[in-house]
């Protein structure tokens, strides 16, 4: 590449050319001058502003050229990066989505990429106010480095921290270091993919036999409605884009439920849309014990990977939703601590179930729970289910 070619006063410079630009051409650029790259994202920046196809293209550009940056050692690069996503993050609602994405993804790379000293120094002032574009990437910032354990007993990190929460973001209540339960967050198993077969299911979870009393107990079961909660519990995955809205159904029993009659048996009797016509087809409902971490774990993955119809949240981001999402299942509301949540989770009887219906799909991923709380006499049930079936038809 000539010194013409990378020129901010060249034709060659312009929007068209950067576009095409190569992952390892922007990385070169990075490492050699930030400057002149971060002087082509200012003015691509100008053109994401337009409706249309090229303002999209635009910001797409511009994301390509800060995670660049961001991917590189560098305390200037950290700061360009930063600096690019505050000039995006202003665009209206019909780039919302792009401009998120993108902060949200050069908080990741710069998290995963920059020495800790090199991402203080982003912090030096607090903020005013939760509507300026230079708060929202560095509270994505905070909310990576809490998924690594990192940042805590900093003074600069620790202050802006506390500012957050006292301006309410959203982020700021999260711990700021990862918790026991939250284990599994984005770590893959090779071979544990998502759970699409009776004998996967069996082979994970240990299976709970039905009873007969169980199914009793079921059909006393009274439904109350609560669309509000039944939103926050189906957070993860319309966040996300999963294909079809999920269920989420709330129950009072009479009296205390046997935990050995809470099984698949007591599930059928609920008028759950998911189970609708359920043993006319081929293939038996059935129910497995889990535990807490196993549904947070589903839970953040969900938001973080997205579905066939949306796309993955950040890290921080798909953490805060899991984690909104198993309160409103416990029906915990938002000010009880994280500890309390989790040993009231750990008191919580906790099933995954399967079943063969219409509703389900076998195919993309499916996921359904239904939890039991201390007390045996409120049942909450999830089911959701993605799939590119109508996308290939």
């Amino acid at each position: 590449m000539s010194d013409n070619d990378v020129t901010p006063g060249d034709a060659a410079f312009r929007q068209p050319r950067w576009e095409q630009a190569g992952t390892a051409e922007l990385k070169q650029l990075a490492e050699s001058r930030p400057e002149e790259l971060y002087e082509a994202a200012e003015q691509l920046c100008r053109s994401a502003f337009r409706e249309g196809p090229e303002g999209l293209s635009a910001a797409r550009a511009v994301g390509r050229i800060a995670d660049a940056l961001a991917d590189t050692r560098s305390r200037d690069c950290a700061r360009f990066a930063v600096a690019i996503v505050e000039l995006l993050l202003p665009l209206g609602p019909e780039r919302r989505a792009e401009s998120n994405r993108v902060g949200r993804s050069v908080a990741e790379t710069l998290v995963k990429s920059q020495q800790l000293r090199d991402l203080e120094v982003l912090f030096g002032e607090l903020p005013e106010r939760l509507d300026d574009p230079a708060v929202e990437v560095r509270a994505c910032v905070l909310g990576e480095l809490a998924m690594i354990g990192a940042g805590r007993g900093r003074p600069a990190l620790d202050a802006y921290a506390e500012r957050l929460r006292e301006l309410g973001h959203p982020l700021a209540r999260l711990p700021r270091t990862r918790l026991d339960v939250e284990h599994r967050f984005g770590v893959r198993v090779r071979g544990l993919g998502s759970v699409k077969t009776p004998d996967q299911l069996r082979s994970r979870f240990p299976e709970i036999p039905p009873t007969d009393s169980g199914a009793a107990v079921g059909r006393t079961a009274v439904e109350s409605h609560d669309a509000e909660r039944a939103a926050t519990v189906a957070e993860p995955f319309t966040v996300s884009g999963w294909s079809r809205e999920p269920e989420a159904r709330f129950f009072a029993l009479p009296g205390p439920l046997d935990p050995d009659d809470f099984n698949i048996a007591f599930v059928k009797e609920l008028p759950l849309d998911c189970l609708e016509g359920e043993g006319t087809r081929r293939g038996g409902a059935l129910t497995c014990h889990t535990t807490p971490d196993d549904v947070i774990n589903e839970l953040f993955a969900a938001a973080h990977n997205g579905g066939v119809n949306g796309q993955g949240q950040g890290a921080e981001y798909a953490r805060l939703h899991a984690w909104n999402s198993l309160y409103a299942l416990m029906g915990l509301p938002d000010d009880i601590p994280f500890p309390e949540a989790v040993r009231h989770a750990a008191d919580c009887r906790w099933l995954r179930f399967m079943a063969f219906t219409d509703w389900f799909h076998h195919d993309t991923a499916d996921v359904a729970f239904a939890v039991l709380d201390p007390s045996g006499t409120r049942v909450t049930v999830l089911a959701a289910t993605d799939t590119d079936a109508d996308a290939r038809v």
